[in-house]
């Protein structure tokens, strides 16, 4: 069975765009969909994470349109994001998953889930906000200088994106590092210079005040299981509160001393509440 660092990227071609995807793990129940974070391909997610949920079921990677391998333009609304996520899914053939959204990829699950409620059984959603949310009219004021500076390790920018200054959370930080290196063959390329603009004027465009932000979450009435580290200064975490209250059928779960990558700072509590969750 092919594993994170080993399984194939394909391809398949869906509303005129060739996705990257890879596929691994147990060919048994409904397969997990991951939708990634600002900037990030395939290979930003953590190993120890996937790995452990492919023990059970199947797990499907993907870049979206404009994303590293994956052809066509980075959309500049999160509406199109999930019509072209939704377009991809259905060239694979599902009828029915189970989708994972972490941070604008969370964004992106909430607007799919809404769109086509007949496609998720259940939802994950990861250090993620919804519309109009606390501080999300733009990227807060933390990710604009966390994302602003320069790196003489480049991979390190995760370890203040996603983790908390303390030593202990650091220390998760660089172990997640390693983990994150460990594909060596046939890594996804960074992403092209195109993306971060537009996925900043889809950030924006969902952030906008507006009235009654919050009543699209009432028709997202799959079970949602919402995730976040209890210090997210990326999006924040009162976000993570406010979905949980306004889902009708959401729980929530904030880990202590985390950012806001929590899950690959307990990657195995993370897998253990998530895997309870799907198959409760």
């Amino acid at each position: 069975m092919h594993t994170h660092q080993t399984a194939l990227t394909q391809f398949i071609k869906a509303a005129g765009v060739r996705f990257a995807y890879r596929r691994f793990g147990k060919n048994e129940g409904l397969p997990l969909v991951f939708m990634m974070h600002f900037t990030g391909t395939m290979d930003h997610w953590d190993p120890a994470m996937t790995d452990a949920f492919a023990r059970d079921r199947e797990v499907i990677l993907f870049n979206n349109t404009g994303i590293s391998t994956s052809s066509g333009e980075v959309p500049t609304s999160i509406e199109e994001m999930a019509r072209y996520a939704a377009a991809f899914i259905d060239a694979l053939g599902l009828a029915k998953i189970d989708l994972l959204g972490f941070s604008l990829g969370g964004l992106v699950a909430q607007q799919l889930t809404h769109d086509r409620p007949e496609l998720v059984r259940r939802l994950v959603l990861v250090g993620t906000g919804p519309r109009s949310g606390e501080g999300m009219a733009t990227l807060s004021p933390e990710a604009q200088a966390i994302f602003g500076k320069t790196y003489a390790v480049p991979e390190e920018l995760w370890l203040s994106v996603f983790f908390t200054p303390t030593e202990t959370s650091q220390a998760a930080g660089r172990a997640f590092l390693e983990r994150f290196r460990a594909r060596k063959e046939n890594r996804d390329p960074e992403v092209s210079e195109k993306v971060a603009p537009a996925q900043i004027a889809a950030l924006e465009k969902w952030g906008a005040a507006r009235k009654a932000p919050y009543a699209y979450l009432k028709n997202i009435k799959q079970p949602t299981l919402v995730v976040n580290g209890g210090n997210d200064v990326i999006i924040y975490t009162v976000n993570s509160f406010i979905l949980q209250q306004n889902l009708p059928n959401a729980q929530l779960i904030l880990y202590p001393d985390a950012n806001h990558g929590s899950q690959y700072q307990y990657p195995q509590f993370f897998v253990e509440h998530v895997t309870l969750f799907l198959n409760a």
